[in-house]
């Protein structure tokens, strides 16, 4: 799909939602030169030994900028890059996922972001304070706090300091956008910094830091391992699990479209697949021992002796595609992802004391191990529903998960959301926050559904013109956003490209999609992966929330050190 189609038709629907706008803001320059921010005081920000430690005139695709890189004491890294030629006055600072330990300077969920393209903001972004993620720098305090929420907010002052040096003047607007760790560190923000930013973008937050990097990754990766470490259930198995979920249930939502938008009405038994037991073993069928592992993928930790369960919510159906390289691995020897994910948090993060020897196998899943986590609770999650300071600071909060998210269930998003009504209420909530669902939609973009979205100019309309947002378009093609890394900084390697599962592309589309809990209805007439023949429809169960003994993690509570 072109990408200029793509805007056009996101500014009908949007605005036809929700007329409004970001701010006209003057361009401002720079009234010194770069290489000057050498000699901006860090000090006051980080304590002694912070510094910073170069400025360079670059680019950034294309635009002309002052990159900045400084640290913080002890070790908090970051990067700023000021637009030379092209500010709007406004700051964006940048989160990142998994345990961090690398400067990446890119917004997601920003496709078509005309303020971003033009090198409209300031950037920002930092390591927070350690380098990789083999996780031993957790067996430091100040490190610990650095990763949990000092360094974002270190860097806030930092990129706020050198914008009122290098332009003579402060910035209108800052924004926090993130994805997975991202999403939990922009919501840290809100909850423990309500003045940092005015709008902050959460995507697929890893709020529920301790319990994911443990009991449900763990669960995921013990639950597929036999008693030889070979992976049970392997890649080749997941289009035949995924057509045949997909079978029965695409159309609960009301259309057939190839995606599941209403996950909670979705009944299926894995056992409809099974191999015959008087057939050979095909790639379009599971065994006993492989149906026994989606069974348990589905339903998540539970303590074996209380039945309870362990986790808030698990991967909705819908999104086995994207289990791929996660929890189910292409060849029988891999290592999984999941167990690669819980190793460095069981061994340095999540317990009190820490446990440097321990590994997977140690894992109990019980609510005993579900309370041993929770001294740590107050430090590394971001799941207090009480988000008044943000509100009375006139903050605005977008959330948004893809409901085909095979890293962080959407159980998760969803508890926040409806714990933030509890607390505040329903119309103090629509006030300053909004939730989007999208169908289809894997780990932070990608997968089948419609990925590709802009929700920066919303927020910046949101924040500087009061209009609040309302359907956001959504499409399976576009471009990405650019602007932000520095031509020639950063980098790359990566995992071996995954196997090729064979399995057909939906067609390209694009749809709308509206604030929780409100689906997209199709008109019953048209072209189905039009978004012109959707509208918003009826308030519905979208993600099913259940009981389990960390319910009370999505309550108030007073934040660690």
């Amino acid at each position: 799909m072109n990408v200029l189609k793509f805007i056009a038709i996101s500014c009908v629907i949007w605005l036809g939602a929700a007329p409004g706008r970001a701010a006209v803001l003057d361009v401002v320059k720079p009234a010194v030169t770069c290489a000057s921010l050498i000699g901006t005081d860090m000090g006051a920000i980080g304590g002694e030994g912070s510094e910073i430690t170069g400025a360079e005139e670059t680019t950034s695709d294309g635009i002309p900028v002052c990159s900045v890189t400084g640290r913080l004491a002890p070790q908090v890294n970051f990067q700023v890059i000021l637009p030379m030629e092209s500010w709007t006055q406004r700051y964006l600072q940048l989160g990142c996922g998994g345990l961090c330990g690398n400067i990446t300077l890119r917004s997601g969920a920003s496709t078509g972001c005309k303020v971003l393209n033009d090198g409209g903001f300031v950037m920002a972004a930092t390591d927070m304070g350690h380098g990789g993620n083999d996780g031993r720098w957790g067996l430091d305090a100040t490190q610990r706090a650095d990763f949990a929420y000092r360094a974002q907010h270190l860097t806030v002052e930092a990129a706020k300091a050198l914008i009122a040096a290098y332009y003579g003047q402060p910035q209108q607007y800052s924004y926090f956008n993130g994805c997975s760790d991202g999403g939990r560190e922009g919501l840290m923000a809100a909850m423990r910094f309500p003045e940092d930013f005015d709008g902050v973008i959460a995507g697929a937050p890893a709020m529920l830091f301790q319990v994911q990097n443990t009991l449900y990754h763990g669960w995921m990766a013990a639950s597929n391992y036999n008693e030889r470490g070979e992976v049970i259930l392997t890649s080749k198995k997941l289009p035949a699990l995924h057509a045949a979920v997909v079978a029965a249930c695409d159309e609960t939502d009301g259309v057939k479209d190839g995606l599941i938008a209403q996950p909670a009405l979705c009944e299926f038994d894995p056992h409809r697949i099974s191999c015959p037991a008087d057939a050979p073993e095909t790639d379009r069928c599971l065994t006993g021992a492989q149906v026994e592992v989606v069974r348990k993928f589905y339903a998540g930790p539970q303590d074996a002796a209380t039945g309870a369960y362990l986790t808030a919510g698990q991967p909705l159906y819908g999104s086995e595609l994207n289990w791929q390289g996660v929890y189910v691995a292409d060849n029988a020897d891999s290592e999984l992802f999941s167990q690669m994910i819980v190793d460095p948090v069981l061994k340095y993060l999540a317990f009190d004391p820490a446990r440097p020897e321990m590994t997977l196998a140690d894992l109990d899943f019980t609510e005993a191990v579900l309370d041993d986590l929770r001294p740590r609770h107050p430090l590394f999650d971001a799941t207090s529903p009480d988000l008044s300071g943000f509100n009375a600071a006139g903050g605005k909060l977008i959330m948004w998960h893809g409901l085909a998210d095979p890293h962080i269930s959407p159980a998760n998003t969803l508890a926040l959301h409806t714990g933030i009504e509890a607390i505040l209420g329903a119309e103090a909530m629509a006030g300053f926050e909004r939730l989007y669902l999208l169908p289809g939609v894997d780990h932070c973009g990608g997968g089948e559904g419609p990925s590709h979205l802009d929700l920066l100019s919303p927020m910046m309309a949101w924040v500087e013109d009061g209009a609040a947002p309302g359907a956001i378009m959504t499409a399976t093609a576009g471009e990405a956003s650019s602007f932000g890394q520095p031509d020639g900084v950063g980098g790359g390697g990566g995992r071996p490209a995954p196997l090729d599962l064979g399995v057909a592309p939906l067609p390209e589309m694009t749809r709308p999609v509206y604030p929780y809990p409100h689906l997209a209805g199709w008109s019953g007439e048209g072209d189905v992966h039009d978004a012109a023949t959707w509208s918003e429809g009826p308030a519905a169960e979208i993600v099913r929330l259940r009981d389990w003994p960390g319910a009370d993690l999505f309550a108030p509570y007073a934040f660690a050190d």
